[in-house]
């Protein structure tokens, strides 16, 4: 029979809810709800009028293998600390009772045998196991538990499979060029363009009459062809898109996309079902050859090769930032010097005025009649 029960998570060992099925297999709860900042609604058909739902969350349940369940107790951090002391066979009751008990239910749901083989079936798919009479002993096996996570890795990385705001912020956004570096190769390869189209211009040679061929070129045809190449340069430039696709040497491959979406997939089940010392010993290179036989060196080189550029391109965004401040303090000092020129000349003269101008010009004039509109012709 079904039942919600309390294990321990595969992460971190605190008690998780779980939906336990002994013929369907486990299920993890996930909680869907909507960002705050882009609110939704639930409609809900009920025939009780007094319940109220303060909290418009949806869990779902979605299968999950039981490996991830039982995996802390195959490689517990204390035997990865005690480097290469070899590991014995044991029991697989052995195993789960070095599982954290606080608010489990692990013990009560292995009563029942169909969830116990369950258990046990995942556990020899990582193990060497021998056979004691009439029960198994299992010992971890590191590659084959390396090669189950790249598989499954390798399964979620399939193209389409992530989600979608993971392969648009781990997969498209890590594997774009700078901007700055894009607009500099788009403007490198228009002007070669250019060049180019006005040399096969140039050189082209265009039919003419007879007697243009015994006399010499004129100043008219040579303003023609100035004219026909220059005209062929810039038609390159504008028959241009504007929004040019980058360039294949800053672009990635599908190949290296590809690589990418892997690592991103077994980064996803790392950081979501293992502790860091088993991730760590997972993502050795190693193990990692020998579960996938995929290689990593173009992903790492092409990463290396975005790092320099995004290098590149924030030293000259930092130096095209203090340019246009420093054009910027200039502006600001000339103004300043103009206003205090102005302060300067004005207080000179008013010093040069006499006494009886500077008289004058308190005195109030408003309606009366400037002296020069006496002198005008009538």
């Amino acid at each position: 029979m079904s039942r919600i029960a309390n294990l321990p998570h595969p992460r971190n060992g605190s008690p998780s809810r779980y939906l336990v099925c002994p013929d369907t297999g486990i299920y993890e709860f996930t909680k869907v709800a909507t960002p705050k900042t882009a609110p939704r609604s639930w409609l809900i058909e009920g025939n009780v009028s007094s319940q109220t739902i303060s909290e418009p969350e949806m869990f779902v349940a979605t299968a999950i293998d039981p490996l991830f369940l039982i995996i802390p107790a195959l490689v517990p951090k204390a035997s990865r600390e005690d480097g290469e002391k070899k590991r014995l066979f044991l029991l697989s009751d052995d195993y789960f009772d070095k599982l954290p008990e606080d608010a489990s239910h692990l013990s009560e749901l292995l009563r029942c045998e169909r969830t116990r083989k369950r258990f046990e079936n995942r556990l020899a798919a990582v193990c060497d196991s021998v056979d004691a009479g009439d029960e198994s002993m299992f010992r971890i096996n590191e590659q084959k538990l390396a090669g189950v996570i790249w598989d499954k890795a390798k399964w979620l990385g399939q193209s389409g499979s992530l989600p979608a705001s993971i392969e648009e912020k781990f997969v498209t956004k890590a594997l774009e060029a700078p901007l700055l570096f894009q607009r500099r190769e788009m403007t490198g390869v228009n002007g070669a363009a250019s060049v180019a189209a006005a040399d096969s211009t140039a050189s082209t040679p265009k039919p003419e009459n007879v007697d243009s061929q015994l006399s010499l070129a004129t100043e008219d045809s040579n303003v023609s062809a100035m004219s026909q190449v220059s005209t062929a340069a810039t038609s390159v430039v504008e028959d241009a898109p504007a929004n040019t696709e980058v360039s294949s040497s800053t672009s990635a491959s599908p190949q290296i996309v590809q690589l990418q979406r892997l690592r991103v997939a077994f980064d996803f089940i790392c950081a979501t079902y293992l502790s860091d010392h088993l991730a760590e010993m997972l993502k050795q290179t190693s193990l990692v050859k020998e579960a996938t036989s995929v290689d990593f060196a173009p992903l790492d080189l092409f990463i290396q090769k975005l790092d320099k550029l995004r290098a590149e391109a924030m030293a000259a965004r930092s130096v095209s930032d203090y340019s246009r401040k420093r054009a910027y303090d200039e502006e600001e000092d000339e103004a300043r010097a103009e206003k205090k020129r102005k302060l300067e000349e004005e207080k000179k003269r008013k010093a040069t005025q006499s006494r009886g101008v500077k008289q004058l010009e308190k005195v109030n004039t408003t309606g009366m009649k400037k002296l020069s509109a006496f002198f005008t012709k009538k």
